[in-house]
């Protein structure tokens, strides 16, 4: 159900999820002297003028696009409010975790260098835009509940 404005934002949850394949958590992090960007698809450094994967995070990649998908699923049980609601909630809070792990990523990643605030990328914020849209979705679901239980009332 598109028209709803609850569906919008959980397709914009979705959306900020999956453009952390696009963003780097981190960028230009100096490890010795090659500059390095963390994405959660891996590691890449700049040999030649040419960004190129060094390593690998499948665990992660694999995870970010599962991450992608929930609000799509949530976004298609839009007949059952109460339970979009307790999906959303979860999902939040999976989100949290996801944010954790990919900050362990990070700092394992440059162990001894020192991130500073210039190094973050957009990467970084994504995790968080994406809970801001699902808080709008869940107001947006409880508003329709309000709406369809005052209906309720008057027949």
């Amino acid at each position: 159900m598109i028209q709803r404005l609850q569906s919008i934002y959980l397709f914009c949850a979705s959306l900020a999820i999956y453009a952390l394949f696009i963003f780097p958590i981190a960028h230009n992090v100096y490890i010795g002297t090659i500059p390095k960007t963390v994405k959660v698809t891996g590691i890449y450094e700049d040999l030649g003028g040419q960004m190129q994967r060094t390593t690998s995070f499948l665990a992660l990649t694999i995870v970010t696009i599962i991450m992608g998908l929930i609000p799509l699923i949530i976004l298609m049980l839009y007949k059952n409010r109460k339970q979009q609601m307790a999906l959303c909630y979860g999902f939040i809070f999976a989100m949290i975790g996801f944010s954790f792990w990919m900050s362990q990523t990070v700092q394992n990643v440059v162990e001894t260098a020192r991130i500073r605030t210039e190094n973050y990328g957009i990467g970084a914020l994504l995790t968080s835009i994406s809970i801001v849209f699902i808080l709008l979705a869940i107001k947006g679901i409880k508003n329709d509940e309000k709406l369809i239980k005052s209906a309720d009332r008057l027949r």
